[in-house]
């Protein structure tokens, strides 16, 4: 299938964010301090008030979402793709700002959280897209920056007999501020296999 967007206003906020509004085809958030997604692993705490725009997602399609990197400043900034079942049952994947620059990650939490990231310096600046694609039992997560190739940054289980929900989010944790300029949501063409890179459409 050729992609299909998204309109902003089917989706349904988790957690309303501290500013939201349509300018110009783009969807201008600004996140809560201390907004934030995290299941008792390592830290203890459990987070689960993060800014997440969202609609239903059978995974029949994948879904990507595109924003801005810009403006991220503080400490676990974030912003990306949320795919969402339950409070201890989510999977987020995009980038944040940890040791003070730019990193491509995912959370996947089933009742405990874990975290992988790689950094992304170059990314910085440019409009980023996350895509997850559902294949079989598994989630493949992918991100891009504008007029670069996809890299794979995960593939984890995706629990079958949950129904999920997708869309876009963001996460202030440590500071308030973070505005996130969201260019892009959408359905598309699903993966057929995890080593075959997906059509890409710059945002």
């Amino acid at each position: 299938m050729s992609e299909k967007k998204i309109s902003w206003s089917e989706g349904i906020w988790l957690t309303e964010p501290s500013f939201c509004c349509e300018k110009e085809g783009t969807l201008v958030v600004e996140a809560l301090k201390g907004s934030d997604y995290w299941q008792t692993t390592m830290y203890g705490f459990q987070r689960d008030n993060g800014h997440s725009l969202l609609v239903p997602w059978s995974g029949e399609d994948a879904v990507e979402v595109s924003f801005h990197l810009t403006g991220f400043d503080n400490l676990y900034d974030q912003a990306g793709l949320m795919l969402w079942s339950h409070s201890s049952q989510w999977i987020k994947a995009g980038v944040e700002i940890n040791d003070g620059i730019p990193h491509v990650g995912a959370v996947v939490t089933a009742g405990f959280s874990d975290w992988s990231l790689s950094p992304v310096p170059e990314w910085e600046g440019k409009i980023i897209t996350i895509r997850a694609s559902r294949l079989r039992d598994a989630v493949i997560l992918r991100a891009r920056a504008e007029h670069h190739p996809w890299r794979t940054i995960r593939v984890c289980r995706l629990q079958p007999e949950e129904n999920w929900q997708a869309g876009p989010y963001l996460c202030a944790p440590t500071n308030a501020g973070l505005q996130v300029v969201f260019t892009r949501w959408g359905w598309a063409t699903p993966d057929t296999d995890v080593h075959m890179q997906p059509m890409a459409e710059d945002a």
